[in-house]
């Protein structure tokens, strides 16, 4: 499928009905750079083997939708502080999830996006390029070897590793005031009877996205004071 041949008027609906269960308002413009993303996604993954998932309208529900399910939760938090500069960190990205979708319905609030593999990192850089996203700052490391330069309020992961994992990556970047939100499907309670002592759960909560089947949990962790 070509980059001109999503059909605009079905996705588009789509990506409004489903993003307005989550309780996320779409604009037009927001609708339109969305889906282009999407189609630069399904091009270049033909090529570079960017993501297993295949179809477009798959794509829309497994990757949109579910990366905008996490906008309710940010907002909250970015609400705590208007107006001073906001960052989220997205660890492990892949190809931009849920990183550049945020950053597109997002515009005051700064984020990185973080993963080890070049070829994905080649890919968000290129899709901000043309899709004129301004609020993302792309790099290729680990988590473990990378130094923000500043201040990171929110840390997301979508596909990373175990909370474990997570948590103990995050901890030269974390301080007592950053949050660690994890997107995981059934609820990890091994995962969290295994966390250090020094992180604790500040909440979790239970979603269903739109045309994706099966249990999706976030869950939110935060260094012990």
């Amino acid at each position: 499928m070509s980059e001109t041949a999503l059909d605009f008027n079905q996705y588009s609906k789509q990506l409004k009905q489903g993003a307005g269960f989550l309780g996320v308002v779409l604009s037009d413009t927001e609708i339109s750079s969305l889906l282009q993303f999407l189609a630069l996604l399904n091009k270049w993954n033909k090529a570079f083997n960017l993501s297993a998932v295949r179809n477009p309208a798959e794509m829309l529900s497994r990757h949109l939708l579910d990366s905008l399910s996490l906008m309710p939760l940010l907002r909250e938090h970015r609400l705590t502080a208007p107006t001073k500069p906001f960052t989220v960190l997205d660890v492990g990205t892949g190809p931009g999830l849920p990183g550049i979708p945020l950053a597109i319905c997002m515009p005051d609030t700064d984020f990185l996006l973080l993963d080890s593999n070049g070829k994905k990192t080649r890919f968000v850089f290129q899709a901000c390029l043309e899709l004129g996203i301004k609020n993302v700052e792309v790099a290729n490391s680990r988590i473990e070897n990378y130094q923000s330069n500043r201040q990171v309020d929110i840390v997301v992961s979508r596909a990373f590793a175990s909370l474990v994992d997570f948590a103990s990556g995050c901890e030269k970047v974390a301080d007592a005031n950053t949050r660690l939100i994890a997107m995981k499907g059934q609820f990890p309670a091994e995962e969290i009877a295994e966390l250090p002592g020094s992180w604790q759960i500040v909440r979790s909560h239970e979603l269903q996205i739109p045309d994706l089947d099966g249990a999706r949990h976030f869950i939110e962790l935060a260094k012990k004071r």
